[in-house]
């Protein structure tokens, strides 16, 4: 009973994220796949290129959306880590979305709108899951919960002097 109780309150806290995430993300994807799909068949990009500068664009409004809404309650680290972070783990999912494209217009030879759309969404879909995973794991960390003891320096066991660790009062 007590793991079944585990599991409901787990899913029960992280469906709401998930959701913000999914507003955040079809945003994020509104830009990406559009906009690849405007440079590669309309202006003529190549497709890795499309790709690129499209979720490039879709980085820039899933950060603002993901920071400030999405993930709000969560621990902030330095501005600049975070977004180093952010921008290391899109690329991430740039290369695996790049993969899926690179493989259908390449090593397949599939290069019609259709093919390229079609490995377009996979790709973002695959990146996605990737991104959201680590966004909660190294960018958006959990946040700190209420009413549990700070181990501080002071606190932390000191093996050298001898003593044990003793949680603070």
């Amino acid at each position: 009973v007590r793991l079944i109780t585990s599991i409901i309150a787990r899913v029960r806290h992280l469906v709401p994220e998930l959701a913000k995430f999914g507003v955040v993300g079809a945003t994020g994807a509104v830009v990406d796949l559009g906009g690849s799909a405007l440079l590669y068949g309309t202006f003529h990009f190549g497709p890795l290129k499309a790709k690129a500068i499209a979720l490039t664009a879709a980085c820039v409004v899933t950060y603002l959306g993901s920071r400030f809404w999405t993930f709000r309650h969560r621990e902030n680290q330095a501005l600049w880590r975070e977004l180093g972070l952010f921008v290391f783990l899109n690329g991430v999912g740039l290369l695996i979305a790049e993969a899926v494209i690179a493989i259908t217009a390449y090593a397949v030879g599939s290069r019609d709108q259709v093919a390229y759309n079609l490995a377009s969404v996979i790709g973002t879909g695959l990146g996605t899951i990737f991104r959201f995973w680590a966004y909660r794991k190294w960018v958006f960390l959990a946040p700190l919960v209420p009413n549990e003891p700070v181990v501080t320096a002071q606190h932390a066991p000191t093996l050298a002097a001898g003593r044990s660790f003793q949680p603070p009062p």
